[in-house]
């Protein structure tokens, strides 16, 4: 595992320094998935929530979100994004509860000295929470769950997946 790098010598949060790095091709994709009654996923499909159409809104807060993440994020860099896409599927294997879901992927590239992993997992959150705002007075019991990277590109490190 290698050292932690948001560390000054004498213990105090840092932003670290990229400017000797190359720039490259850089790709992250997160994940994350919303739970939900089946109720609550059918009225998303027909578009019969009262705020809109969820799933437009839910992926422009995605992108307005990746683009905002330094803003949120104390220690992340501000990186022009080249890109960020934003991918819904349904996840109809009911859970312990009885919940569906709907289940978001966020990619984010960029040609840049650092990554933009935290970029995509702020996208999917968001696109989660979006959901969740906009559908949450006909459900209130829905629950965000599995938001995790699945996948970077580029950089020194180069290629790193989750492992299933």
């Amino acid at each position: 595992m290698n050292e932690l790098t948001h560390f000054s010598d004498s213990g105090r949060a840092r932003m670290v320094d990229v400017s000797d790095k190359p720039d490259t091709q850089r790709t992250a994709t997160a994940s994350g998935v919303l739970r939900m009654q089946m109720e609550t996923l059918q009225q998303i499909r027909d578009r019969k929530i009262a705020k809109g159409d969820v799933l437009t809104v839910a992926d422009v807060g995605a992108v307005m979100a990746a683009k905002r993440t330094p803003d949120i994020i104390p220690m992340c860099h501000s990186i022009a994004l080249s890109g960020v896409s934003i991918e819904f599927t349904e996840v109809l294997k009911p859970d312990h509860d009885g919940c569906v879901g709907i289940k978001v992927i966020a990619t984010v590239t960029c040609k840049g000295q650092t990554g933009v992993e935290m970029e995509a997992m702020t996208a999917a959150s968001v696109a989660l929470l979006t959901i969740y705002d906009m559908c949450k007075a006909i459900d209130r019991g829905m629950r965000m769950t599995s938001i995790q990277l699945e996948e970077k590109k580029g950089g020194k490190i180069g290629v790193w997946q989750r492992e299933i």
